[in-house]
C-alpha cells in the first residue's frame, strides 16, 4: 500500500509542477538494453494507429551505421497485420533517450523516453510538446502495479492521462 501512497502523491505534486516544466527524457538509456520488441500497452490516440485491434508491437534492431531500424506492427480488423518500417537516430548529448525517429522521409518526429522501468521490463515514450504517448513493456501484458508506475512517470511530466487509451483490453493484468 505504501507504494500506492507514493504514487499517488508523486502524481497529484508532480502533475502541478510538470505543466509548467518542460519535458525531459530520462538521464540514460542503454541501446543494446533498449533493443529488441516491446509491446504496446497503452497509447495516445493517433491517426497512424486508428487501424489497429492489438498485438501492437514495436521491434528495434542497430544498422551497421549506427541508426536504430524500427518496425512497428498491429493486428487489424480482419485479422491480418499491419507494419510500419523506419529508421531511429540517437540525438547527440541526450543519455541516447532522446530519438529522431523517421517513417517518411525527410519528416522526423521526436521519441524520448520518458519513464523507464530499471530493469527495462516498462518504458514510457513521449514528446516535448506532450502530444504523443506510449506506454510500452517487455511481455504482451502489464500487472497494474507496473502500469501505474508507468502513468505516474507520464503525469509526474504533466501528461493528461484522460485520452491514454488502452492497445489492447487483454494488455494489462488483473
Amino acid at each position: 500500500m505504501p507504494k500506492l501512497l507514493l504514487i499517488f502523491l508523486c502524481s497529484l505534486f508532480g502533475s502541478a509542477y510538470a505543466e509548467t516544466a518542460p519535458v525531459r527524457s530520462v538521464p540514460q538509456l542503454d541501446v543494446a538494453r533498449y533493443l529488441g520488441t516491446w509491446h504496446e500497452i497503452a497509447r495516445f490516440p493517433m491517426y497512424f494507429q486508428n487501424q489497429c485491434v492489438g498485438e501492437v508491437t514495436a521491434n528495434y534492431t542497430l544498422q551497421d551505421n549506427g541508426d536504430i531500424q524500427v518496425i512497428n506492427r498491429c493486428r487489424i480488423a480482419n485479422g491480418e497485420f499491419d507494419q510500419a518500417k523506419g529508421r531511429a537516430q540517437v540525438v547527440a548529448n541526450s543519455g541516447n533517450a532522446q530519438l529522431k525517429v523517421s517513417f517518411f522521409w525527410p519528416f522526423k518526429s521526436d521519441y524520448w523516453v520518458i519513464g523507464l522501468d530499471p530493469d527495462y521490463r516498462w518504458a514510457v515514450v513521449g514528446n516535448p510538446n506532450r502530444k504523443y504517448l506510449w506506454i510500452l513493456s517487455r511481455t504482451p501484458t502489464l500487472s497494474p502495479a507496473d502500469l501505474a508506475l508507468a502513468k505516474a512517470s507520464a503525469a509526474a511530466q504533466g501528461y493528461s492521462l484522460q485520452q491514454l487509451i488502452p492497445s489492447d483490453p487483454a494488455s494489462v493484468r488483473p
